[in-house]
C-alpha cells in the first residue's frame, strides 16, 4: 500500500478500532484488531486524574488484515477481533485500549484504540464534557488521506493517527504555539514540532487533536481539583437522543472545529432552554459537517463545498459543509459562541502574531471569571505556557467613551457580550503558514475567509479580514431568559491548567459557577 504523505498507516505492528465512539453500561465494546504478531493482548483503563486498569485479556490469536483501499473515507470493515462488556460499575469517562503484540520490534509493539462510556440517565453528574472527536476524525490520515489532504469523506472506523491518543509526554515540542521562554527564539517557523513529530513517525495531527493533546489535559486536571463530570463525544450530539437532558452545564476544550447540523441544534436549543456552555476551544464550529446514514463516516467538502457538494444542485445550500459564517448556510457561529474564527484564527503560528504574548490581556478585572486571581487591568493570563495559539477566537472590538473595550455592533453577534480579555491574531494567506502545516498548498483561510464573507479575495477585503483578535467573553445567544455561554477562544488553554494558578482559578470559576450546587 502506498503511504499519503503524513500517513503513518501501519507503522507500528498491532493497529485497531472500537465500532463505536461512545457507549452506555450494559452494552459492548467491539474492537477490530489487525496485527502481524501471532498473539497480542489486550488492556482497557480508565484515564481520568490517574489510568486505573478495568479490563484485560492476554495471549488473543493475531490476524494480519491489510488496509483496504479507501480506508480513510469508507473505513477498514475489519471483522471484531474483542468483545469488551461495559460493565455497571464503569465510571463515565475516556477508556483507553491499549493493544500490545507479542514478539514485535520494541518501538512497534503497541497500537491504541479508545471510547467514551456515557452515563445513564438516571445517573448522570450535573456537567458533560464533550470531546471533540469529529475533529479528531477531521485530522486522522491514517489510511490514507484527512480533511486536510484532499479527503471530503472521512470514516470513524479505522485506528486513529499515532500518538493521537496516547505517546510519551514532552516538554513544548509537540506544541504548533510553542511557548517561549526569556530571550528564546520564537520558532514561527514550526520547525522543532516538525522535527519531532517526523523523528517520532507522528502525522501532523498531534499537534492539532486527539484526547492526548487536549481533552486529556483538562480531564486529569480537573479531577484532579475534585470535579465531577460525565463525557460524550461530537457525533453524540447528533444521535444519541436526550444526550444533554439534565445536564447544567457542557463543556468543550481544545479543538472543537468541526460541528454537524443536528449537534448544533442541540447546543442551541440547550442554550435557549436554561443550559450553560463553557467552551475552552478554539477555531470553534469553524465548518459545518454531516454524517452517512449510519453516523460511521463524516463529510466535508470544506473550501470547494459551494462547488462541489451534492447538496448544492439539490437546492439545499443550509447543507452545505462549508463556513458555517458563509452567507449561503447564513448561520456563523459567533451567533452561538459570541466569536468566531473569520476574527482571528491564529496566534504565534507562521506569520501569525509570530512574537505575540502568548496569553490574555484582562480588560475586565472585575468579572466574576476573574475573582480570586489577584488580576488587574492589562495583566496577562497564561504567557508563560503560552496559552493563546494556536488557534483562536475573536470578535470585532472598540473602546466605548470610558476606555473599556467591548464588542462592536456585528450581524449575527449577541447583544449582551462581556469581553473579559483579548490578545491580538491574524488570518493567515497561502505561503504564511509553518513547516508544521499539514495541508494542501492552495488552501489560505485569509483568501477563502475573504471571498466568503466579502465576496472577492481582493487586497481591501484581504486587508479587512487579516488582523483579528482572540477573545475571553461571556454572553447569552439566546437573550436573557436563556443560558450562559463562556467562550476562552484558544486550543491551547488546556496547556496552563498543570501549572498556571490564574488559567486554573479561571476554569474552576467557571466551572463553579455555571452549576447551581457547587
Amino acid at each position: 500500500m502506498q503511504r499519503e504523505p503524513d500517513d503513518q498507516t501501519f507503522w507500528d505492528d498491532i493497529e485497531g478500532y472500537c465500532g463505536k465512539l461512545s457507549y452506555v453500561w450494559g452494552e459492548t465494546v467491539e474492537l477490530h484488531v489487525s496485527t502481524r504478531s501471532a498473539t497480542f493482548d489486550v488492556v482497557v483503563e480508565r484515564w481520568g486524574s490517574d489510568r486505573t486498569e478495568v479490563w484485560r485479556s492476554d495471549s488473543l490469536e493475531g490476524t494480519f488484515l491489510e488496509p483496504p483501499t479507501g480506508a480513510d473515507s469508507n473505513g477498514c470493515g475489519w471483522p471484531v477481533s474483542v468483545r469488551i462488556p461495559v460493565e455497571a460499575d464503569w465510571r463515565s469517562g475516556f477508556y483507553l485500549v491499549t493493544l500490545v503484540a507479542h514478539g514485535a520490534d520494541p518501538g512497534s509493539e503497541l497500537g491504541h484504540a479508545g471510547f467514551v462510556v456515557r452515563a445513564a440517565p438516571a445517573n448522570r453528574s450535573n456537567t458533560v464534557l464533550v470531546l471533540g472527536t469529529n475533529t479528531w476524525n477531521a485530522y486522522n490520515t491514517w489510511g490514507g488521506m484527512s480533511l486536510y489532504t484532499g479527503g471530503s469523506q472521512v470514516s470513524f472506523r479505522r485506528p486513529f493517527g499515532r500518538g493521537m491518543l496516547c505517546r510519551p509526554e514532552v516538554e513544548r515540542r509537540d506544541r504548533k504555539a510553542r511557548p517561549v521562554r526569556f530571550r528564546e527564539t520564537p520558532d514561527a517557523g514550526g520547525h522543532i514540532f516538525q522535527d519531532y513529530r517526523t523523528a517520532n513517525a507522528y502525522p501532523s495531527a498531534i499537534g492539532s487533536a486527539g484526547w492526548f493533546t487536549h481533552e486529556r489535559r483538562f480531564v486529569e486536571w480537573a479531577e484532579s481539583e475534585g470535579f465531577e463530570f460525565d463525557m460524550a463525544v461530537s457525533s453524540d450530539l447528533d444521535i444519541v437522543p436526550g444526550v444533554l437532558d439534565g445536564y447544567e452545564l457542557v463543556v468543550g476544550v481544545g479543538h472543537d472545529e468541526y460541528w454537524s447540523v443536528g449537534g448544533r441544534d442541540v447546543i442551541d436549543r440547550y442554550l435557549a432552554g436554561g443550559g450553560n456552555v463553557a467552551s475552552f476551544s478554539g477555531n470553534t464550529m469553524f465548518w459545518q459537517v454531516r454524517f452517512t446514514a449510519e453516523a460511521d463516516h463524516m463529510i466535508c467538502h470544506k473550501y470547494s463545498a459551494h462547488v462541489e457538494d451534492p447538496v448544492m444542485s439539490a437546492g439545499e445550500p443550509e447543507r452545505m459543509t462549508g463556513m458555517w459564517a458563509d452567507p449561503l448556510i447564513g448561520r456563523p457561529e459567533w451567533a452561538t459562541l459570541g466569536a468566531g474564527s473569520a476574527f482571528g484564527l491564529y496566534h504565534r503560528f507562521g506569520d501569525a502574531a509570530p512574537r505575540g504574548v502568548g496569553g490574555f490581556e484582562i480588560v475586565d478585572p472585575d468579572h466574576w471569571m476573574l475573582i480570586g486571581t489577584g488580576c488587574r487591568y492589562g495583566d496577562v493570563v497564561g504567557r508563560d505556557d503560552g496559552v493563546v495559539g494556536y488557534e483562536t477566537l475573536g470578535c470585532p472590538l472598540q473602546f466605548d467613551d470610558e476606555n473599556r473595550l467591548v464588542a462592536r455592533e456585528f450581524p449575527a453577534m449577541p447583544d449582551n457580550m462581556e469581553i473579559v480579555g483579548f490578545t491580538l491574531s491574524s488570518n493567515l494567506a497561502i505561503g504564511e503558514y509553518p513547516a508544521s502545516v499539514a495541508a494542501l498548498s492552495d488552501q489560505g483561510d485569509l483568501e477563502f475567509v475573504s471571498a466568503r464573507l466579502s465576496g472577492e479575495a481582493t487586497a481591501e477585503n484581504m486587508a479587512r479580514w487579516r488582523r483579528g483578535n482572540a477573545v475571553m467573553l461571556t454572553c447569552r445567544p439566546a437573550g436573557p431568559a436563556g443560558g450562559q455561554m463562556v467562550t476562552v477562544g484558544t486550543t491551547d488553554w488546556v496547556f496552563g491548567l498543570a501549572h498556571d494558578p490564574q488559567v486554573g482559578r479561571i476554569t474552576a470559576n467557571v466551572l463553579d459557577r455555571l452549576v447551581s450546587n457547587r
